[in-house]
């Protein structure tokens, strides 16, 4: 029997400090995205439909370009990150202008989603190992054991380095290749070591090797996710009810509570993927330079769509 496998791409935020709607910079030699590389690389690894969850807003410019460059090659939707989903407070929710967080955005797709999926982000550049050892995993999870099986794709953190300034990742914690918890860090290069400093201010600063495995938002689920994020929703918003317009509902709390509640497991799926983004204006010429490298090694066309 034919598996159906989806890819969630989560595209609804803005790149603040990359400046404009950085998931549409050109990065390829014949104007590809970053998307085009992670849907290209996904359809060779067996996905076979793709979620776009964008603001509302937004659909016109990513149907007349990356939406009308790719249906013809994979079964597209949309989704729309907006805030009438909310199970309270939905008056106060639509002054907020941020999107409300990864977990709401997952929600937001629960409508298009029917099969396991793969969630990403729009503006990292995964590469294609990533997507290969990723439906590995979902082909072989059971989607009615409980608990349940996710995964989370792990990158080398020497790998997902930006050279020029710091980057956020999820420094992953592990028992047997099975996640614990993700200190979730501001990570960079000091004096030839890699340094950690965990967002939540309370622990220190820690080095980490270059081998340590990081998360880069690379997530495998089945769709009982959405369960768990609809039953834990309104906790979220009773629980910051005073902090509407900032507070985040985010994908790797909502993973950490069902591990914890042994309700799900989540293995690490390591990669030997490199990561490249555009976190910073400097990050695009080297993104560009690896992408023609890899276009001279035979793993991508100059122009990546063309028959």
């Amino acid at each position: 029997m034919n598996q159906n496998f989806t890819l969630v791409i989560l595209a609804a935020g803005m790149g603040s400090r990359f400046g404009g709607l950085k998931q549409i910079e050109p990065v390829g030699p014949s104007n590809e995205f970053i998307i085009d590389y992670s849907i290209y690389d996904a359809i060779k690894a067996g996905f076979n439909k793709v979620v776009f969850l964008i603001r509302e807003e937004h659909y016109d410019i990513f149907r007349e370009t990356i939406g009308s460059r790719i249906e013809k090659n994979i079964k597209v939707e949309y989704a729309f990150q907006k805030n009438d989903n909310a199970p309270l407070y939905k008056e106060e929710l639509q002054k907020r202008e941020k999107p409300l967080g990864t977990a709401h955005a997952i929600l937001c797709c629960k409508d298009k989603v029917k099969e396991p999926f793969m969630m990403i982000n729009a503006d990292d550049f995964y590469g294609e190992d990533a997507f290969k050892v990723g439906i590995e995993y979902l082909k072989n999870i059971n989607s009615k054991e409980i608990p349940h099986q996710y995964g989370l794709v792990g990158y080398k953190v020497a790998n997902t380095i930006s050279e020029n300034g710091s980057v956020k990742r999820g420094i992953c914690n592990t028992n047997n290749n099975y996640l614990v918890n993700i200190t979730e860090s501001v990570v960079e290069k000091i004096n030839n070591k890699i340094i950690a400093t965990p967002l939540n201010e309370k622990e220190k600063p820690f080095e980490v090797k270059e081998n340590d495995i990081v998360s880069m938002n690379m997530l495998l689920f089945d769709t009982s996710i959405f369960n768990y994020i609809e039953e834990e929703f309104k906790n979220f918003l009773e629980y910051n009810k005073d902090n509407l317009e900032k507070c985040e509902y985010l994908i790797p709390d909502i993973l950490f509570k069902t591990v914890n509640e042994k309700k799900a497991i989540c293995k690490i799926i390591k990669t030997s993927a490199k990561w490249y983004g555009i976190t910073y204006k400097e990050d695009l010429p080297e993104l560009k330079e690896a992408i023609n490298k890899m276009i001279e090694q035979g793993l991508y066309k100059e122009s990546l769509w063309e028959k």
